[in-house]
């Protein structure tokens, strides 16, 4: 018993949860074939003679923007993902990393510049000297900025 490590940090939720596939709506979250995505199409199929009605789901890579599809039994578990946004302000760019600054004045610089036209943006309106926020997305311990929005002031 005493070879047990209960050091980790980690408070043991699971980053995803099972949910039946008839209980997914679109624009909601779920993990396709191994992925964090939001679904941006759905279709049942009807019952065929010796089982279930099918699920057709498509969605998109909530990080690579890839589409991906799946088809699932309607009364079978598929896992979703826990998704959280949280919003930065840009304070400054070093390195191909963000300088953020969070509403609890929480700084944080281990963040990379998006390589799309997303991170483009956010450099030059940066170099513009305009107020920015970025919407950070987190799911599956993997994290990314997805959205820009100028500080009105």
């Amino acid at each position: 018993m005493a070879d047990e490590d209960f050091t980790s940090g980690d408070s043991g939720a699971s980053c995803t949860f099972p949910q039946q596939c008839s209980a997914l709506r679109k624009n909601g979250f779920v993990m396709l074939k191994g992925r964090p995505c939001k679904i941006v199409e759905m279709s049942t199929s009807k019952t065929g003679k010796h089982g279930h009605a099918k699920v057709h789901l498509v969605g998109i890579d909530l990080f690579t923007q890839k589409k991906l599809e799946d088809i699932c039994p309607s009364t079978h578990n598929m896992d979703v993902p826990r998704v959280t946004r949280k919003d930065y302000m840009v304070i400054g760019i070093a390195d191909g990393f963000l300088a953020l600054l969070d509403d609890n004045g929480e700084t944080r610089e281990d963040l990379k510049v998006p390589d799309n036209e997303l991170g483009k943006e956010i450099e030059k309106k940066f170099e513009k000297e305009d107020q920015i926020m970025v919407s950070v997305l987190k799911a599956l311990d993997e994290e990314d900025v997805v959205t820009l929005k100028p500080v009105n002031n």
